[in-house]
C-alpha cells in the first residue's frame, strides 16, 4: 500500500503492547490494587448483594508454595472473582494452619532430636511459632504474587487466641454430649514422632515383612477330631503373620464362624487351620507328604464358631493361656484363616477381643521397644526383635514356614517412617455414642452438594467405616487437651465451668497460659474431683489432633469473626483437594455435625493433584516439580491462571513446559484478540457512535447474537464450576468464531471505509459489545490482562464518569444491556439458522479457494471469482443476502450462487478480471468517484470526505 493511502486507512490504534512482560508488569499491577485497596472496593460495591462465603482450607505454614498449592489457591480465586463479578457479596479469610507437627517436625530438623529433647517445652514451643509466623509471611507472598484476592493482612492463624479458644467451644460441647472420653485401645503410632496418629495422618507405601506360619500348642481339642485320630499331645492351631513382634502380646486365636476347619497331619503334627487353605500351606510349608484327618472316607472339619472351650498355650509368653474365638474380619485371602489376635496391637483384633473379654498386652513403650514384660527381647526396637523372634520360634519347633513378602504397609505422613499399632491410653470421639456417624452421613447425603458428584461417595464410606476418632497427639506444639486429672486419683476433672475458665484463659492469653500458669490461677474458686473430692488437678499434657484444629476453623472464623468480617455459618463452600475427603472436609464435618448438629458447609468443591506431563508424582528425588515460581518469573501469573481454567480440576492434572508453553500460545491468541479490539476501537464513543439493529450488517447482527451465546455459555461454566468448559468456551470463540470468521470479515470496513462511517460504526458497536464481554467475563481468570485492558479503552470511555477503575468493580454483562438491543424469539432463531448455513458454505469455500492458491489460480482470496452450486434450500437462504453481504462474508471479489442436485455446496474458484484497488486492495472497477479515478468508488468517496 502506498504511503499515501496508507494515511488514510483507519489503522488500528492502542498503547497495549502486543508483548505482554508478565513477569515484570504484573507487580506494578499488584501495586497499584494494594494501593486501591481493590479487595475491598469489591466488597463495598457489593454489599448488599447475596453473601457467598468460600471458607479457606487451611495449608501448612512450613515451607514455601508449591505447584498444587498454587493450583488450589486459582482455584478458589476463580469462584470468589466470578461471584463477586456478579455481584455476589464474597469476603475471603485466607487462613494458615500453625500448630502441630508438620512445623514441630521442622524445628526438629533444625535443631536435631535430642537437643529438641532437651528444651522447656515453652522454647519450643516459641521456636515453633517463630517458624510457623516466617512461612506465613513467605506464602502470603507467594499468595499474592498468583493474583489471588483476599484479606491479606488480617488471615486466620490456628494459633491466634480467638482461633485457639474455639477448640475448646467445640471440646466442650462434645464432652458434655458423651462424644469425647478417654480409653485404651490401638491406634496408629509413630516410634520416631513419638506420637499418636489418625487415619488422615497414615499414608500407605510397600514394606518387606516376614511371613511367618507358627504352631501354637493346643491344650485340648474337640471330641470330633480326637474321635478321628487326632492326638492331643501333638495338636496345635496353625497361624499366619507378618508382625512376629506381636507374638508375645498374643492372648487368642480367631477363626473365620461360617469357615470350614480340619485338622492337617504332617511333619508329625497335627494342625489345625482352613480346610480351603490346606493346599496353598502345604506348598509354602515345603510339606512332601501330609493328610487331612478323616472319618469314614471323608474330611472331619467344624465351623470356627464351634470351637468355643478350645484354648492353649501362648506361643512367647508360655506361663500364659489362649482361647479359640470367632469374627467376622476372618477370610481366606491369605494365611491359614487362623488369625493371631493381639488386641493391643491392631483395631479388628481388639474389637473381637472386647468382643470375647481376652486380655490386652502391651508390652512396647513409647520409643517402640520391648519392655521389661518380654525379658529376652528388652531394649529391642520392634525391626531389631523380629529376626530374633523367628529364630527363638525355629529352636522351639513351632516355625512352620517363612517367606519375605512386599506388601503395603502403613507409614508416618510427616517422617515417613512405619508406624505400629499399639494400645495406649488416648482421647477419642466416638462415632456411634451419640449418633454422630449417621447424624454426619445424613448430612453428607442429604444436605451437602458435592463438586464433582462423585465425592458423596467417598467421603461416604469413608465416614461410614471409619472408626473412633483418636484426638490426642504426644507433641509440644498445638492447643491442649483441655481437662484436667486429680492429682490424688487419676480421675478425670472436666465441668461447664472449666472449660469456660479455659476458654476465657485461651482468648485471653492464648494456650500458651496452659504451660506457664498453675490451674488454680485461672479454674473457678472449688473447683475438685468428682470422685475424691481432691482440689490438686493437673492440666492434660497431651495436645489436640491437628486435624481437630483446623475442623474448628468454622467456629474460630465464620462464627468468631462473623460480625468483624460480614461472615456468615455454615460456609457455601469448601474447595480443596481430593485427599480432604479424609482429611479436613471430614473433619470439619464430624465437628460441626457433633457440636451444632449440620455440616458447616453447604457444598464441597475437591480437585486433583498435580503431576507432570507424563502423569507421575512430582518429587524431589525425581526432579520433575515444577515450582509456582518458577513459572511466574518465566511466562506469568496469568499464564498460571490461564493453565488452572483450561484443565478439568476434578482429576490429577499434568503440567509441565510442553504444556505452559502451549498455554502461553494459548494466552496470545487472547491477548492479541484485546489488541484488535483496543486497536480498531481507537476514538469510540459508545453512547454517540453505536448505531441501531436496523443499521447492522447481517453479520454484525449475526456477531451480536453469537456474543450472547458465548455469554450463556460461560456464565453456565462459572454456575457449574466447569472452569475448563469456560475456557474451552472462550478460547473456541476466540480462535474460531472471531478471529476466523467475524474480525477477518471486518478489517476491510474497519480499516478503509470513513471514521464515521455507518458501515464503520456497525462493526465498532460489536466490538465495543465484544470487548465489554470479554473483559469482564475473562477478568477472574486473566486478572491482570483484563485489568490493563481496562486501562486501555477508547478515551471517551476511560475518561466516563462514574467508570470503575478496575474491571474488577466493573460487574458482570447482561445481554439485556447490549447496545443496541438484539433481536428475540423467532427472529433472532432465523438469524442464527441462516449463519449456521452460511458459514458451512463458506468453510467449503475456505477450502476451495486454498486448493486454488496451491494451483496458481489465484493469489488472495480477494481475486476470487465464486460459482457456489448448493441445494434449492440452501440457495434460499444465501439468496436472502445481497451479493456484497456475500462477497464481504467470503472475502472474494463476486459471488454466483446457483441451485442444483446437490447435498454439499460445490464450489468453482477462478481469477477476477478486475483490477486491485491500491488503497484498499480489492479487485473492483476503478475510476467511479470523479475525483479520485485511480481508486474504487468506495475508497474515492472516504477520500473525498477526508479532503
Amino acid at each position: 500500500m502506498g504511503n499515501d493511502y496508507k494515511q488514510s486507512m483507519n489503522l488500528p490504534k492502542t498503547d497495549f503492547s502486543m508483548r505482554a512482560n508478565l513477569p515484570q508488569n504484573e507487580p506494578k499491577r499488584l501495586e497499584k490494587w494494594a494501593e486501591e485497596d481493590i479487595y475491598h472496593r469489591i466488597l463495598e460495591k457489593n454489599k448488599d448483594g447475596e453473601p457467598f462465603i468460600l471458607h479457606d482450607g487451611p495449608p501448612y505454614a512450613n515451607g514455601p508454595i508449591h505447584i498444587g498449592h498454587a493450583f488450589n489457591k486459582i482455584l478458589k480465586d476463580f469462584v470468589i472473582k466470578s461471584h463477586a463479578q456478579r455481584g455476589y457479596f464474597t469476603p475471603y479469610i485466607p487462613g494458615w494452619d500453625c500448630h502441630g507437627q508438620p512445623i514441630e517436625h521442622e524445628v526438629e530438623k533444625k535443631l536435631g532430636t535430642e537437643k529438641m529433647r532437651e528444651l522447656p517445652q515453652a522454647t519450643v514451643r516459641r521456636l515453633c511459632r517463630e517458624w510457623a509466623e516466617k512461612f506465613v509471611d513467605v506464602q502470603r507472598n507467594d499468595f499474592k504474587r498468583l493474583g489471588v484476592n483476599g484479606d491479606w493482612e488480617h488471615p486466620y492463624l490456628t494459633f491466634q487466641p480467638n482461633f485457639e479458644s474455639a477448640n475448646v467451644e467445640v471440646f466442650k460441647k462434645l464432652y458434655l454430649n458423651g462424644a469425647v472420653y478417654r480409653g485404651r485401645k490401638p491406634i496408629h503410632w509413630c516410634s520416631h514422632c513419638h506420637t499418636a496418629l489418625a487415619e488422615a495422618e497414615i499414608e500407605y507405601a510397600d514394606e518387606t515383612s516376614p511371613s511367618i506360619y507358627v504352631n501354637f500348642k493346643l491344650n485340648n481339642i474337640p471330641a470330633a477330631f480326637a474321635e478321628a485320630g487326632v492326638e492331643l499331645e501333638r495338636a496345635y492351631v496353625l497361624i499366619w503373620t507378618t508382625t512376629p513382634w506381636t507374638l508375645p502380646s498374643n492372648t487368642a486365636v480367631s477363626l473365620g464362624p461360617d469357615i470350614d476347619y480340619c485338622f492337617v497331619e504332617a511333619d508329625g503334627k497335627f494342625m489345625m487351620f482352613a480346610k480351603d487353605m490346606v493346599e496353598a500351606v502345604a506348598k509354602v510349608a515345603g510339606w512332601e507328604s501330609y493328610r487331612i484327618v478323616e472319618a469314614n472316607g471323608e474330611p472331619v472339619t467344624m465351623k470356627g464358631d464351634q470351637f468355643g472351650d478350645i484354648t492353649y498355650i501362648c506361643p512367647v509368653l508360655h506361663e500364659n493361656t489362649g482361647r479359640i474365638i470367632w469374627g467376622e474380619h476372618v477370610t481366606l485371602d491369605a494365611g491359614t484363616g487362623a488369625v493371631h489376635t493381639a488386641p493391643g496391637h491392631g483395631v479388628d483384633d481388639y474389637k473381637v477381643g472386647m468382643k470375647f473379654g481376652v486380655d490386652t498386652i502391651m508390652p512396647i513403650d513409647d520409643d517402640g521397644r520391648f519392655t521389661d514384660y518380654v525379658p529376652q527381647w528388652a531394649g529391642l526396637t520392634t525391626d531389631e526383635a523380629n529376626p530374633k523372634i523367628i529364630e527363638w520360634l525355629r529352636e522351639q519347633g513351632t516355625l512352620v514356614a517363612h517367606v519375605d513378602i512386599v506388601h503395603s504397609y502403613p507409614h508416618c505422613w510427616r517422617c515417613h517412617e512405619p508406624v505400629i499399632f499399639r494400645a495406649t491410653d488416648q482421647w477419642f470421639v466416638s462415632m456411634d455414642n451419640t449418633g454422630l456417624r449417621e447424624a454426619a452421613l445424613d448430612q453428607i447425603h442429604n444436605h451437602v452438594e458435592f463438586i464433582p458428584e462423585w465425592g458423596v461417595n467417598r467421603i461416604g464410606a469413608m465416614v461410614a467405616d471409619r472408626p473412633d476418632w483418636c484426638i490426642s497427639r504426644q507433641r509440644s506444639w498445638g492447643v491442649p487437651i483441655p481437662v484436667f486429672k486429680c492429682a490424688s486419683c487419676g480421675e478425670t476433672v472436666a465441668t461447664e465451668e472449666t472449660f469456660d475458665a479455659v476458654i476465657d484463659l485461651f482468648n485471653t492469653e492464648g494456650a500458651d497460659a496452659w504451660f506457664t500458669k498453675e490451674p488454680k490461677e485461672y479454674l473457678p474458686e472449688g473447683t475438685c474431683c468428682p470422685k475424691c473430692g481432691c482440689t490438686d488437678v493437673v492440666p492434660e499434657k497431651d495436645i489436640l489432633d491437628v486435624w481437630w484444629e483446623s475442623g474448628v476453623s468454622h467456629v474460630g472464623v465464620l462464627k468468631h469473626r462473623a460480625e468483624a468480617d460480614h461472615l456468615r455459618w455454615p460456609a457455601d463452600m469448601y474447595l480443596e483437594g481430593s485427599d480432604q475427603h479424609r482429611g479436613w472436609f471430614q473433619s470439619s464435618l464430624l465437628l460441626g455435625t457433633g457440636a451444632f448438629g449440620q455440616s458447616p458447609y453447604k457444598s464441597v468443591m475437591c480437585c486433583g493433584f498435580t503431576v507432570d506431563e507424563n502423569g507421575e508424582k512430582m518429587s524431589k528425588s525425581k526432579g520433575n516439580g515444577i515450582a509456582p515460581q518458577e513459572v511466574i518469573d518465566k511466562y506469568g501469573a496469568d499464564v498460571l491462571r490461564l493453565w488452572v481454567a483450561s484443565t478439568d480440576y476434578s482429576v490429577d492434572v499434568s503440567i509441565g513446559d510442553n504444556i505452559l508453553q502451549r498455554t502461553s500460545d494459548a494466552y496470545r491468541r487472547f491477548r492479541n484478540t484485546f489488541r484488535f479490539l483496543l486497536g480498531n476501537l481507537d476514538g469510540f464513543d459508545f453512547k454517540r457512535d453505536a448505531v441501531s439493529l436496523d443499521e447492522m450488517r447481517p453479520v454484525d447482527v449475526w456477531a451480536m447474537l453469537r456474543l450472547k451465546k458465548l455469554l450463556d455459555d460461560v456464565e453456565r461454566g462459572y454456575n457449574e464450576y466447569h472452569f475448563h468448559q469456560v475456557f474451552r468456551a472462550l478460547y473456541d470463540y476466540v480462535v474460531g468464531d472471531l478471529s476466523s470468521v467475524y474480525m477477518d470479515v471486518v478489517k476491510d470496513r474497519l480499516y478503509a471505509e470513513a471514521p464515521g462511517s455507518v458501515a464503520r460504526r456497525s462493526a465498532q458497536t460489536v466490538l465495543m459489545n465484544i470487548l465489554e464481554v470479554l473483559v469482564r467475563v475473562m477478568s477472574p481468570i486473566l486478572s491482570f490482562t483484563c485489568d490493563e485492558v481496562w486501562e486501555h479503552y477508547p478515551e471517551t470511555e476511560r475518561n466516563r464518569e462514574g467508570r470503575p477503575v478496575s474491571v474488577q468493580l466493573a460487574g458482570w454483562p447482561e445481554a439485556a444491556d447490549f447496545t443496541p438491543a438484539l433481536p428475540q424469539g423467532e427472529a433472532a432463531e432465523a438469524v442464527m439458522a441462516n449463519f449456521a448455513c452460511l458459514l458451512e458454505v463458506r468453510d467449503a469455500v475456505t477450502k476451495a479457494i486454498e486448493e486454488a492458491r496451491n494451483a496458481k489460480t489465484v493469489g488472495k482470496s480477494q481475486e476470487a471469482v465464486l460459482k457456489i452450486t448448493v441445494s434449492q434450500a440452501v440457495a434460499d437462504v444465501l439468496g436472502a443476502y445481497d451479493a456484497a453481504d456475500l462477497e464481504e462474508l467470503f472475502i472474494v471479489s463476486h459471488v454466483d450462487v446457483v441451485a442444483g442436485d446437490v447435498e454439499e455446496a460445490q464450489v468453482e474458484v477462478s481469477a477476477t478480471s478486475e483490477p486491485k484497488c491500491p488503497r484498499c486492495w480489492n479487485h473492483r472497477e476503478l475510476g467511479g468517484n470523479a475525483n479520485h479515478a485511480e481508486v474504487c468508488k468506495r475508497c474515492g468517496d472516504v477520500l473525498d470526505q477526508l479532503a
